[in-house]
């Protein structure tokens, strides 16, 4: 005990000694002098001063921007294009770390009208693109705000009419379905209907990827053809086989049927509708209807009409052919196998615009770095300042989810906020799906949730912003959901507002931001229409 006494009582002494002499056993010997290189004095100086010195003013030009970020170091004022080996300093960067969260920037609209309406003032009408009067004054009298015909309206017209297979691959919203529904009429019109079979046998077949765009298509056809005496008539997924054939069998033989892969195949099945007598087959959306989902549904399909190899193919009443023609916004890389499988691959003429793949000009979008716990608190947000902000005529707005499973949870969400929505995915029944969207179109209710089955060929005029809650999972599906505002006869100016959350999210959103600066169309859609289809008329 006594050792530890005198133990502590030596430590004690130790500490209270000064440092220098413990360093030094004379206290009059200088310290040693430590020498600082000048390199490293310099350095020091400059990361002072920099400290020191307040953030120099961003000089931004007047004028009108193409990307404008929350940091305005990183705008990019719309008269300035990157070059394709040009280094971009991208808003979007560093948003892989949690730092970036709140982060957002804009890709401003350069253009007040749609691409597709750039022909209008070329003075093209649809009289001289060929059609029948008749066809002419049945579409005054169904659609009389319709007068001039689109871009892609005006380039696949003419040539469906001399008896072309036709490849059309534009812009959402650029009005495709007139541009095949018309030379479907005008040719069925001109051709008597032969078959005097029980079993119905449609002239004019119209493939879609779903019950939605089925009744949109319709409702567009079906006024036409009853002021030309032709029946139209759809056949929706999601029922049974008796369903099925109430509707084949218990109405008049249809002239022109819309129908989804799934109803038709087992239509087919049962022997219950016959493809002899086609004369005219569309798949719509085909880069849908090629997918993997449905492919084999469309082969089999193909496989029961009889495709023309040529226009001389069509001029035989007693055994016609059909007439093919594929459209959608984007295309994968199976439709020239499946050319060379059902036609003469030099019979298709190839009709491209000029946006194709490409970020659409005139429509604002913008992406929103944030936490997955607060995209609910922004989304509610966004829409209750949407309600607020409804003092005169304005749009709809469109949710996108990535699942069925998160539309109901985010419904519930919206149920506790008082906010009034439908509802739209893929896992509901038939029953409940039906007249779901056009009620929605309607405006019975101004907020949509759904998933991807409402990004396909659906008219929605009257939506003003998409939101998507969950970013897509690939750029096809981002260039679909936001071709929903924009579009040719929108009466309201679209905006896309999309929530980025995951590391493969800020990946995509990258590859938009440099196409977007560069002016170019999206990497990684390699499209079919690129392969050496022949550009003929």
């Amino acid at each position: 005990m006594a050792l530890v006494l005198k133990f502590r009582l030596f430590a004690s002494r130790l500490l209270l000694v000064p440092r220098r002499k413990l360093a030094l056993g004379n206290p009059d010997e200088p310290l040693p002098v430590v020498r600082i290189p000048r390199a490293l004095q310099r350095r020091h100086e400059q990361l002072q001063s920099r400290c020191r010195r307040p953030p120099r003013p961003v000089l931004v030009r007047p004028g009108p921007l193409l990307i404008s970020a929350r940091r305005p170091e990183l705008n990019q004022p719309a008269r300035l294009t990157l070059g394709r080996w040009e280094c971009a300093p991208l808003a979007s960067r560093g948003w892989r770390h949690r730092c970036s969260r709140r982060d957002h920037f804009s890709i401003e609209p350069a253009q007040h009208e749609p691409p597709a309406l750039r022909n209008f003032s070329s003075g093209c009408s649809f009289e001289d693109l060929g059609l029948d009067p008749r066809l002419l004054h049945a579409l005054h009298e169904a659609i009389p705000e319709i007068v001039w015909p689109t871009t892609v309206q005006s380039s696949t017209i003419p040539p469906l009419l001399r008896g072309r297979h036709v490849l059309c691959a534009a812009e959402t919203g650029s009005g495709k379905t007139l541009g095949y529904l018309l030379p479907l009429l005008q040719r069925l019109m001109r051709h008597p209907f032969l078959d005097s079979h029980s079993i119905p046998t449609p002239r004019g077949l119209v493939l879609v990827p779903s019950r939605e765009l089925a009744e949109q298509v319709q409702a567009v056809a079906q006024p036409l053809g009853n002021n030309l005496g032709l029946q139209v008539r759809e056949l929706g997924g999601g029922h049974g086989m008796r369903k099925i054939r109430m509707q084949l069998l218990k109405q008049p033989s249809a002239d022109v049927l819309i129908a989804t892969p799934g109803a038709l195949w087992k239509a087919l099945k049962g022997q219950l509708v016959r493809l002899e007598q086609l004369s005219f087959m569309v798949l719509d959306e085909a880069d849908t209807l090629l997918d993997e989902s449905f492919l084999e549904l469309v082969d089999y399909i193909l496989g029961k009409s009889h495709i023309a190899e040529g226009p001389a193919d069509l001029d035989d009443f007693f055994s016609p052919k059909a007439q093919l023609v594929l459209v959608g916004a984007t295309f994968p890389e199976g439709v020239g196998p499946l050319l060379h499988k059902v036609t003469n691959p030099d019979s298709v003429t190839t009709i491209t615009s000029t946006k194709l793949h490409c970020i659409m000009p005139h429509v604002r979008q913008t992406f929103m770095r944030l936490k997955g716990a607060d995209k609910v608190t922004e989304l509610v947000h966004i829409l209750k300042q949407h309600n607020k902000d409804k003092s005169g005529p304005s749009g709809t707005i469109l949710v996108f989810c990535n699942s069925s499973s998160t539309v109901n949870w985010l419904g519930y969400i919206l149920d506790d906020h008082k906010i009034q929505h439908l509802r739209l995915q893929g896992e509901m029944p038939a029953s409940m799906r039906a007249g779901i969207f056009q009620r929605f179109q309607k405006g019975s209710q101004d907020i949509l949730l759904c998933t991807d089955i409402a990004s396909r060929g659906l008219d929605s005029t009257h939506v003003e912003l998409v939101v998507n809650y969950d970013f897509p999972l690939t750029l096809q599906d981002y260039i679909h959901r936001a071709g929903r505002v924009g579009r040719v006869g929108s009466d309201v100016p679209g905006t896309v507002m999309s929530f980025v959350t995951h590391p493969w999210d800020v990946s995509l959103v990258q590859k938009i931001e440099l196409a977007a600066r560069r002016r170019r169309s999206l990497p990684g859609l390699v499209s079919s229409v690129r392969e050496p289809l022949p550009q003929q008329a």
